[in-house]
């Protein structure tokens, strides 16, 4: 699944640059929703970030790309990776990613305990 984000003046710290806490918020939002539509019977949540290194930073008016793909489906968990890379608006195109994690769902009941992804709608 691949999505994009501008980067917007809210998005940014006093210094001019954007704060990281909003990349990784965009990036667990971009994974979960990948992560919902192919296991769409299951309730996830966030249990790990594999890797949070920032290789470039990033300015106000930038284009960001999150692509997410699937990489490992456990018993009850699900792993995406997920590069950024930054696709122009006032920034230059970087081929390099911006960031690079894995990140690690649970599929959990309605207590919040661990169940097992059903099967028949593995993707």
């Amino acid at each position: 699944m691949e999505t994009h984000r501008l980067v917007l003046p809210e998005d940014l710290s006093h210094y001019g640059f954007l704060f990281g806490g909003r990349l990784l918020a965009w990036v667990d939002e971009a994974s979960w929703i990948a992560a919902s539509l192919d296991f769409p019977h299951c309730k996830f949540v966030t249990i790990a970030m594999d890797r949070v290194e920032f290789h470039h930073s990033v300015r106000d008016g930038s284009i960001l790309k999150i692509k997410c793909r699937q990489v490992r489906t456990g018993t009850t968990s699900v792993t995406y990776a997920v590069d950024v890379t930054q696709h122009g608006g006032k920034a230059p195109l970087l081929l390099d990613p911006i960031f690079s994690t894995h990140i690690t769902f649970v599929n959990v009941d309605d207590h919040g305990a661990k169940q097992p992804i059903p099967l028949e709608i593995k993707s």
